[in-house]
């Protein structure tokens, strides 16, 4: 079953709502009850926000209205209504990593991320829903449930971000944090329909927050409807913060003026494979059509089989090995209340060898240097973003791909490799398969 809606705002771009409201043609106010009433609609079927604070959004959107009418300007998302991953702090909100052990953990502040999306004018309306400490590519806990898909409520949106992703495809709200370590931005907006970026390491500051990010993996980003409304988000969260030392200055030029910038013609290498994946027969149809899109918008594009290192148990120790250090001083208290798959993932990781974390970073240190090579021919690397189109809402991910088996990883084998290399990287729809489900296109950049 497809989840549909009938209000005027739902499908309004971010870009298109803030506008509205700065030149007074809606009230921020009107937005924020409209904006309710869909999620008090939707949410129970969808399952997308665990959390919500709408009497608190409604009193921002009422003061907003005050200070508009005194002619202030109010940021370039005025009015916005916004979702935030519960990964990631919003002040008075518990952030639960979907863990029933932090079912009382109350955000003091919030991330920097959200202060500054707040500053630019979002509203936060609630936490959108994860799986576990963020670490499965579908979206279900034992502390608020599963989250399902927008476009057929029987899949999943994926994960981690996957509430994220149904509450902007199905039109709750037009903007969502997201974060991503092996493809929890890009897999459910893939799955879903959206836009979804995850830009280089660094560019989004992480913090203040209890959470390590010791792998150098764990990468911030939007969930959105359009490129434009990425390009908004980034231009307000991007740029260095002391408390995390790892980011880095924002770009000189803006994302909102750079996408309106035409494009030279690029050197475009597409690899169906990356030399280990197997990917559904619909979405790589798909992929070859987008292909046709870029030429004829004047792009050279060509066909590569490049053998890239399946990074994928290198990439799954580190994750394992990233959860523990987060939780290594509380573990004994909270092991009853951590899910199985977890649990075993962070058992694994306590006891790795240094030969064998010396093995993973010879793995990543091979994919960084062959994909240096690619690059220094060609000027954006294309992958399908996903090997197939959403599956079951429950979970677990698909054993076998057009009657062949896969690993574990081989559901999200396209997203977890630039991660480790920090690459950026970012999914575009490019059509429905036979089963009205959403295909995408991953463009990944030097």
């Amino acid at each position: 079953m497809a989840v549909r809606g009938d209000f005027p705002s739902m499908h309004k771009s971010a870009s298109n709502l803030a506008a509205s409201i700065r030149n007074r043609k809606v009230s921020p106010v009107e937005i924020m009850l409209e904006t309710i009433q869909r999620i008090e609609g939707l949410n129970p079927v969808l399952n997308a926000f665990s959390q919500t604070c709408f009497d608190r959004a409604l009193d921002e959107a009422k003061a907003m209205e005050k200070r508009l009418a005194k002619g202030e300007y109010l940021g370039p998302l005025a009015g916005v209504p916004l979702g935030v991953k519960d990964l990631e702090n919003a002040e008075g909100m518990v952030t639960s990593f979907g863990c029933t052990a932090f079912r009382n953990n109350v955000a003091g502040q919030d991330s920097i991320q959200v202060a500054r999306l707040k500053k630019a004018g979002a509203i936060v309306v609630g936490k959108t829903n994860v799986p576990e400490f963020g670490f499965t590519g579908f979206t279900k806990n034992r502390l608020y449930g599963v989250t399902r898909n927008p476009w057929n409520t029987e899949r999943t949106p994926g994960g981690s971000s996957g509430g994220a992703a149904a509450a902007v495809a199905s039109g709750m709200v037009p903007l969502a944090t997201g974060s991503d370590a092996g493809g929890s931005i890009r897999i459910p907006a893939c799955y879903c329909g959206c836009f979804g970026v995850k830009p280089s390491f660094g560019r989004i500051p992480h913090g203040p927050q209890e959470i390590l990010f010791m792998t150098r993996t764990w990468t911030l980003g939007p969930i959105t409807r359009t490129v434009a409304d990425a390009a908004l988000y980034l231009d307000s969260v991007c740029g260095y913060h002391s408390s995390d030392p790892d980011s880095i200055p924002a770009p000189e030029l803006s994302y909102a003026v750079a996408i309106k910038k035409p494009l030279k013609a690029l050197k475009i290498g597409f690899n169906p494979t990356l030399g280990y994946a197997r990917v559904q027969a619909e979405v790589m149809d798909l992929a070859h059509k987008a292909l046709k899109v870029f030429e004829e918008m004047g792009h050279k594009v060509e066909i590569r089989d490049d053998l890239f290192p399946d990074a994928g148990d290198a990439w799954s120790d580190l994750m394992g090995l990233e959860i523990y250090g987060q939780l290594k001083d509380r573990l004994d208290s909270i092991r009853p209340e951590l899910g199985r798959t977890l649990a075993a993932s962070i058992d694994h990781a306590r006891v790795l060898t240094a030969e064998a974390l010396l093995a993973h970073q010879r793995t990543r240190s091979v994919l960084q240097k062959r994909l240096a090579d690619f690059f220094s021919s060609f000027d954006i690397l294309l992958t399908p973003s996903m090997p197939t189109e959403a599956f079951g809402a429950k979970g677990p991910p698909p054993a076998e791909i057009e009657g062949a088996p896969v690993p574990l990883l081989g559901a999200v084998a396209f997203t977890y490799p630039f991660n480790l290399t920090g690459h950026p990287a970012a999914t575009v729809r490019t059509g429905l398969t036979s089963s009205g489900l959403p295909a995408g296109i991953q463009i990944i950049a030097p």
